[in-house]
């Protein structure tokens, strides 16, 4: 008769198990996101993740195997962020030129605003499994503005060109920029440049196709 009680503490005892691993886990990817947002990649160390995530450095390997696996997983999140909000105006209606424009300031005033982690997002030196990672990232930002120039293309907004080949050279040059040049350069001023150059990367279409 006391069995179904038993059970159910059981039960109750194994959700809240679980619910706390997932809360550990959490903390530990927001604190290595932190650390490597702080000081850079080079900087979070496991020992310095599993102390700013209040746990202890064991803790860490029990739900990563490798700090490279960590850091995979905070890369993508934040990359896969930064991809949302930007998709959010490439997606959104009106003329492709301004959404460009507005996806190319969005983006340069976001990059400016963490540097450290733009950095270890696009350049720092990292082991060969986030470089993995970085390059699908690139790509993907890739992919999304090359679907931008594809619609307008389409449309008959923008002038026929290999939207693959353009949308490469746009995000490529854009990261560049902001890597190389951002702390040299005023803010505003490189944020002009950058919405510039990717509007310039461009010509005009007839407007022969666009839809009515």
């Amino acid at each position: 008769m006391n069995a179904d009680p038993l059970r159910r503490v059981g039960r109750r005892k194994a959700r809240v198990t679980e619910e706390d691993k997932a809360r550990t886990r959490e903390a530990i990817v927001v604190a290595a996101h932190d650390q490597v947002a702080a000081d850079g990649y080079a900087s979070a160390s496991v020992v310095a993740v599993a102390r700013r995530a209040g746990v202890a450095t064991g803790s860490v390997y029990r739900y990563f195997p490798s700090k490279a696996d960590l850091f995979i997983e905070v890369f993508r999140r934040a990359a896969g962020r930064e991809l949302e909000v930007i998709g959010a105006i490439v997606s959104a209606p009106g003329p492709v030129r301004h959404r460009l424009a507005a996806a190319t300031e969005a983006f340069s005033r976001r990059a400016l605003a963490a540097p450290t982690l733009v950095y270890a997002l696009l350049a720092e030196p990292v082991d060969p499994a986030l470089e993995a990672e970085r390059l699908a990232s690139k790509r993907a930002w890739r992919d999304l503005f090359a679907g931008l120039l594809r619609e307008g293309i389409e449309s008959g907004e923008v002038s026929p060109l290999d939207p693959d080949v353009a949308a490469a050279a746009i995000v490529g040059g854009m990261q560049e920029a902001l890597i190389v040049g951002g702390p040299a350069v005023a803010h505003e001023a490189l944020v002009a440049s950058l919405v510039q150059f990717s509007c310039n990367a461009i010509r005009d279409g007839d407007g022969s196709k666009q839809r009515v």
